[in-house]
């Protein structure tokens, strides 16, 4: 079975950042006044830092929705060319503290947690700037699968003033 080593190497990946602090960067801020319920709903990843769980995946998209216990659920769904198969993986997030502080723990794997923050929002909640435990993870998320290109450079400004590098982002191939 061929699917065996890629679901192992999937849960090593997660358990790596699972296993992390869930908390935010050292000197990052995260997003105040946040509306989970606003944040809910479906995100196309724009760019992301390159990592073992993502690799290679195309139209990628995350989904959250609340879950009856006050938390979130996490549906992260991909496309593998080179499998020619989709790929998606499912959790569950948790704020660390106020649920008006955009500082949250996210699991796939049990009890392993690690952190995810939303460092930057527009005030209609249709583009996000997301990163987890520390600086080697960055996310930009737009509601649609593309963004403009004010908003873009917007991103990239904010995630660089917070010490991120954003030269090793990789640009998600999304449909138009």
């Amino acid at each position: 079975m061929r699917i065996l080593p890629v679901i192992a190497a999937v849960t090593a990946a997660f358990l790596v950042v699972a296993c992390s602090s869930p908390t935010p960067p050292p000197g990052v801020t995260v997003v105040s006044n946040f509306d989970a319920q606003r944040f809910l709903g479906t995100w196309y990843e724009i760019a992301r830092m390159d990592h073992q769980f993502e690799r290679g995946l195309e139209k990628v998209t995350v989904n959250y929705s609340a879950m009856d216990d006050g938390g979130i659920r996490v549906i992260n769904r991909g496309y593998n060319p080179d499998r020619q198969m989709w790929q998606q993986s499912v959790g569950q997030a948790y704020f660390t503290g106020a649920s008006n502080r955009a500082a949250m723990k996210v699991s796939f794997i049990g009890p392993f947690y690690g952190g995810y923050n939303v460092i930057a929002l527009d005030r209609e909640y249709r583009h996000a700037l997301v990163c987890g435990p520390d600086r080697n993870y960055l996310w930009i998320l737009s509601r649609t699968p593309t963004i403009p290109a004010e908003m873009k450079q917007q991103m990239l400004d904010i995630a660089t003033r917070q010490g991120f590098d954003v030269t090793k982002l990789i640009w998600v191939k999304q449909p138009h």
